[in-house]
């Protein structure tokens, strides 16, 4: 199933497999999904779920919002998202319908994480683009976490785009890409991931099948 999940980072933690190996997971409360509304190729050109996860405590300020949900029958939610289906799968569902992460995903699964990764303020070039700073001896003085010269000469007299500066740092959207699934609870809506993924903890996430994998389907099909 194509279908992306949202949820909530709540932390990291630590479970053990059956052969004793220690495994950091971070838990996702992945789910359950509302289906608010369902698209098709034939009235709006594509086929997709527009699809809430969990619920606001006030409502829209947004008037068409508003009128959106009512007309879905459905309470506003957190988060409001689309993800592209087959023209079968949107056949499937229906304004109201409910899917839970155990519909979609399973243990073993490869996954990818998308979120917005921790704001870290202003940082230098060090912390910010991996820069190795100058020496802390030989006479120099200020310039130890430094990124150097950024000028040209005369020709072309500019700094290039992209050079590495000091800046903000973090609050930005990230993926990380072909994590495993550990195990699924479903009856806790609990989607337990190998490794860390972007975010602080109760953050927004959305998870889909890893398009590694899929590659390697297409591949070895």
């Amino acid at each position: 199933m194509a279908i992306r999940v949202l949820g909530t980072k709540l932390g990291m933690s630590q479970v053990f497999s059956e052969t004793g190996e220690r495994i950091p997971v971070t838990l996702v409360e992945a789910g359950p999904l509302t289906v608010v509304q369902v698209k098709t190729a034939s009235k709006d050109g594509y086929d997709a779920l527009q699809l809430g996860y969990g619920q606001r405590k006030t409502s829209f300020k947004s008037k068409p919002l508003q009128g959106h949900f009512k007309k879905a029958g459905v309470r506003p939610t957190r988060a409001l998202r689309e993800t592209r289906v087959t023209a079968d799968e949107a056949g499937q569902y229906k304004p109201g319908d409910r899917i839970t992460v155990d519909q979609v995903f399973s243990k073993g699964d490869r996954i990818d994480v998308m979120g917005t990764s921790k704001g870290r303020g202003f940082a230098g070039v060090m912390k910010r683009h991996n820069f190795r700073g100058k020496n802390a001896t030989h006479g120099t003085h200020e310039a130890k976490r430094h990124g150097g010269s950024i000028g040209m000469h005369t020709e072309p007299g500019k700094v290039w785009k992209g050079q590495g500066m000091a800046g903000h740092y973090g609050a930005e959207r990230v993926t990380v890409l072909d994590l495993e699934v550990v195990d699924v609870r479903p009856d806790e809506n609990l989607l337990l991931i190998r490794g860390g993924v972007p975010g602080a903890p109760r953050s927004l996430v959305s998870i889909r099948t890893s398009v590694k994998s899929k590659k390697k389907a297409a591949k070895a099909g």
